[in-house]
């Protein structure tokens, strides 16, 4: 597959790596040892799931809970929602900010799974008998990657069960509007770590894209607020602030300058018409540039 594994963009494939491992670890590892008579798998699970505040919760189980899953069949799904629509994604960002972004939105899934689930999915978090249910999985996370690649690429076509074609923009809306349909009921699904990771990659792209509401009245405002304090401090020394000025805006950009310009700008036109609306050579200088990034 287009030089095999090494292909992978760096974080894909560490993630792809690491909750593989992380599950046969557990999974195997876990089954055949025991602490204290109890299975290495239980005490791992309660120590690095998300419990329920007050319930066995520590902070760091909003990292650890995005790297376990219940079965084969869980970590399959995941995984290769993360592998089809992460790599492109992670191609036009880099890995750093992919990577921060992956790992952010998870935690923000997590939190809304603390506050949201025991008022709105209580059985999902609390047993008939008292005892707290950890959440695990990186679902969370990879929603927001959906978010993500549907913002970036809303027009790209996903053929659903390999058959069926459909723009990424709808694919992704029906996803997210079957998880609000479906908060509430009892299966096992985490729809509400589901829905803010969603919601928290939804931010991410939009803050990247600096296309928030009411922008241009906020820059007008940012203007005019700076050019009279400009003006205040002009007065009392109108030629050394002059000249001042007249330097730093005539001083030749570095090359390093004139790059990230270009850069800007075709970050700027991705968040106006998407990654399709960008020639082969943007493309281009925008893959280079990420590869710098890694």
């Amino acid at each position: 597959m287009l030089g095999g594994f090494r292909f992978f963009p760096p974080v894909i494939k560490w993630l792809l790596i690491t909750n593989t491992a992380v599950f046969v670890l557990i999974g195997v590892g876990g089954r055949m040892f025991t602490l204290d008579m109890m299975p290495l798998e239980i005490v791992f699970t309660y120590y690095l799931g998300l419990m329920p505040l007050g319930h066995g919760f520590y902070l760091w189980q909003l990292v650890t809970y995005q790297f376990m899953h219940a079965n084969f069949t869980h970590l399959l799904f995941n995984m290769f929602g993360l592998w089809m629509f992460g790599m492109e994604v992670e191609h036009v960002w880099g890995s750093r900010r992919f990577l921060g972004f992956y790992l952010l939105c998870g935690v923000a899934a997590g939190i809304s799974q603390l506050i949201l689930a025991p008022l709105l999915e209580p059985t999902s978090v609390i047993s008939v008998t008292g005892a707290g249910i950890p959440t695990i999985g990186a679902s969370g996370a990879v929603y927001a990657v959906l978010v993500a690649f549907a913002m970036l690429f809303p027009d790209r076509y996903i053929f659903l069960y390999f058959l069926l074609p459909i723009k990424a923009k709808y694919f992704i809306v029906g996803m997210i509007a079957l998880g609000v349909l479906s908060i509430g009921d009892q299966s096992a699904v985490a729809n509400l770590a589901h829905l803010g990771g969603a919601a928290a990659g939804f931010v991410y792209v939009i803050y990247l894209s600096r296309h928030y509401p009411f922008q241009g009245a906020v820059e007008r405002l940012g203007w005019w607020i700076n050019s009279r304090r400009f003006k205040r401090k002009e007065e009392p020394e109108q030629e050394v602030v002059d000249a001042k000025v007249f330097d730093i805006n005539e001083r030749p950009k570095t090359e390093q300058e004139l790059y990230q310009m270009k850069i800007d700008e075709i970050l700027d036109k991705i968040g106006r018409g998407g990654y399709q609306s960008l020639t082969e050579e943007e493309k281009k200088i925008l893959f280079e540039a990420s590869k710098k990034l890694n």
